[in-house]
């Protein structure tokens, strides 16, 4: 990981448009195109996050309320494969009390992360997600209480830093491709006091953040002559 930052100027009040370069080395999946490298979209780099607590989902009769919470999973992920723009979606974390091998479960408890690079989207796949949620409890006759816990909005990378990126990539005659990032990088909170812009380059087998991540040392190397090349550009 390596950032490069004035933050004399960057960080100060008003507009200053290129006067921050922030670069960083990430590990990125394995492109099946061949390409060495990607480069945020300069219009919506890093995607818009909304995440949900179902509080709970339960009746009085304890009847097996594991199955409804398994049919809002199938329907969290008909959703995440429903939507354009880059959406996902994943049922994180689940509970089932009284968490007994042979008592049938009288709640569940669960988490709803939904992600998208469009925030109108978003805000669609969300209103899918409580229509779900009200369906599911009223068919089954359970109680149902979601709320929303995070949203954190699409992060925009400054186009003139994404563009040196690209430029350094180009010249270093390595392989390059935009793409969108669902993950909240810290670049992504820098973003919102300075222009910003974000280097991947490739893990084997697409693993990163992970113990067993392997990037090849000749990748981080191009990874770092690029953002060497980008700040200079920018600078």
């Amino acid at each position: 990981m390596v950032a490069v930052a004035d933050l004399g100027r960057g960080l100060g009040m008003g507009s200053h448009d290129g006067d921050l370069a922030i670069g960083r080395i990430d590990g990125a999946g394995a492109d099946p195109s061949g390409a060495r490298f990607g480069m945020r979209l300069p219009i919506a780099a890093a995607e818009s996050l909304r995440l949900w607590e179902l509080v709970e989902l339960c009746d009085e009769e304890r009847s097996e309320d594991i199955e409804e919470a398994s049919r809002l999973v199938l329907e969290v992920n008909r959703i995440a494969k429903a939507y354009p723009d880059y959406a996902r979606g994943t049922v994180g974390f689940m509970q089932v009390a009284p968490n007994s091998r042979n008592v049938v479960p009288g709640a569940v408890q669960m988490t709803v992360d939904l992600r998208n690079a469009d925030d109108a989207s978003l805000r669609s796949m969300a209103d899918d997600l409580e229509t779900c949620v009200a369906t599911i409890a009223a068919e089954c006759r359970v109680a149902a209480q979601l709320r929303e816990v995070v949203y954190f909005p699409p992060c925009k990378f400054a186009p003139r830093l994404v563009d040196c990126v690209r430029r350094a990539a180009r010249d270093l005659g390595l392989t390059h491709r935009d793409i969108v990032s669902g993950a909240a990088h810290d670049a992504v909170y820098l973003a919102r006091v300075a222009p910003a812009a974000m280097i991947f380059v490739p893990c084997e087998g697409g693993i990163s953040h992970n113990e067993i991540e392997n990037a090849r040392p000749e990748d981080l190397e191009a990874g770092c002559n690029v953002l060497l090349h980008a700040v200079l550009a920018s600078a």
